[in-house]
């Protein structure tokens, strides 16, 4: 029976990203807080080197910015390695995933639609959720949203 998290992993991971806080939630779930600009280095870690693959995102504004969190599932051991930033509201950007995760394609899009993230680089940032009329500039899922 596997244990969850493997200490192997985290070791590889603190040694090539030292700036990473590890928070181990539980057995099966560990999160990766790191600046936002090395969350592309440590996705395209996670992706291409451990073979994780990227199940969603999530995005929340909070009274820190906006935080943004790629959750990556390690499959052979069931565990989930969470990658996790924030964007400051005043400058919400970051390097999208998409040109080499496909998979973040549809929930950058609607990061940006919903919070106004930017994901710099994404091939397609057209609006998936709103209506055609919705005012620029409007993001529903912010705290200053009427």
């Amino acid at each position: 029976m596997n244990k969850g998290y493997s200490q192997e992993i985290l070791d590889g991971i603190k040694e090539r990203f030292p700036g990473v806080e590890i928070k181990i939630h539980s057995p099966r779930r560990t999160y990766l807080k790191i600046n936002r600009d090395k969350v592309y280095e440590l996705a395209k870690y996670l992706f291409k080197e451990l073979g994780c693959r990227l199940s969603i995102a999530t995005g929340i504004d909070t009274r820190d910015g906006l935080e943004i969190i790629y959750h990556f599932s390690y499959d052979p051991a069931g565990t989930y390695y969470n990658i996790k930033t924030v964007v400051p509201k005043d400058e919400p950007k970051i390097k999208s995933l998409a040109d080499f995760l496909p998979a973040a394609n549809w929930i950058e899009r609607e990061i940006h639609e919903l919070l106004g993230v930017d994901f710099v680089g994404h091939p397609n940032l057209i609006p998936l959720l709103t209506a055609e009329d919705w005012p620029e500039g409007t993001y529903p899922l912010r705290r200053d949203y009427e």
